[in-house]
């Protein structure tokens, strides 16, 4: 089997509803049930989140990045870290959990490979696409940085398949691959019930269009994508892999000295997303 016949396979399966998530993500998808209750508050979130010791980890480190900082002392405790990032970074940190857990635990050392590298990639552009909702689009930045991790939640779908399927493995790409694998991403998106602007962005992500200048949360995480240091793995053309290649006038400012003045946020964040 080919992987033109693999990926054609599998969207005529997520086409019927057939999405299965890895057993490892229960835990995880039902803390993000609880966390989605209108009347949740904070104590009840730190209980939650000790649940689950990587999302405890990823929450104390996201607390004590340079985007959330607010003195030297560092933060130890969940508590402490979960009131300084607030409810939605903590909801987000959850769907990057849920985005990680997606891929399962692949035997394969090229699945293994591809899984760092495409985590790797994802946690930068979220990371951008955070930053530049704040210094270029002026979107909201919690937002950004949640579109940017489940922006190619698809191909972590794909590589959970790759022991069914070995040919996804492979690195040659034939014509029609491309929209077999955004339908993918599309049923994993509906799957996971995210919200309705969101998914309109990412549609346009996906389709791979930049506008200039930018000013949309498409435009966001799409520009994010294209300046990130490390290329997807599961893309024909796989990304941009020289940094801040791309530049323009923002404001009064050029992206190159914004990319510049921003490195130490951007590096935490992504450092803080790294399960």
């Amino acid at each position: 089997m080919t992987r033109l016949e693999a990926l054609e396979k599998i969207a005529a399966q997520v086409q019927q509803g057939e999405v299965v998530f890895p057993s490892s993500m229960a835990i995880t998808l039902k803390i993000r049930r609880l966390l989605n209750d209108p009347d949740g508050h904070l104590a009840a979130t730190t209980d939650l989140v000790t649940i689950e010791p990587l999302l405890s980890a990823r929450v104390v480190a996201m607390a004590n990045s340079a985007a959330y900082r607010r003195s030297d002392t560092a933060i130890t405790d969940v508590a402490t870290a979960v009131a300084r990032i607030g409810l939605r970074s903590v909801q987000t940190l959850v769907h990057a959990l849920i985005v990680r857990q997606l891929a399962g635990a692949p035997k394969d050392p090229r699945a293994q490979a591809l899984l760092r590298q495409l985590w790797e990639h994802t946690a930068n552009v979220a990371s951008l696409a955070r930053m530049l909702a704040r210094r270029v689009t002026h979107v909201d930045p919690e937002t950004a940085l949640f579109t940017g991790l489940i922006h190619d939640v698809g191909s972590f779908y794909l590589l959970s398949r790759a022991a069914e399927f070995p040919a996804l493995l492979d690195a040659d790409r034939a014509d029609g691959e491309e929209a077999l694998e955004i339908e993918v991403h599309r049923r994993v998106v509906r799957t996971l019930d995210v919200p309705a602007p969101v998914v309109e962005a990412l549609e346009v992500v996906w389709q791979g269009y930049v506008s200039s200048p930018p000013v949309t949360l498409a435009d966001t995480v799409a520009l994010a994508k294209e300046l990130a240091p490390v290329a997807s793995p599961m893309e024909r053309l796989g990304g941009n892999a020289e940094f801040a290649s791309i530049d323009m006038v923002v404001g009064e400012e050029t992206l190159t000295d914004i990319l510049r003045a921003s490195s130490d946020e951007v590096d935490s964040i992504s450092r803080a997303l790294l399960f």
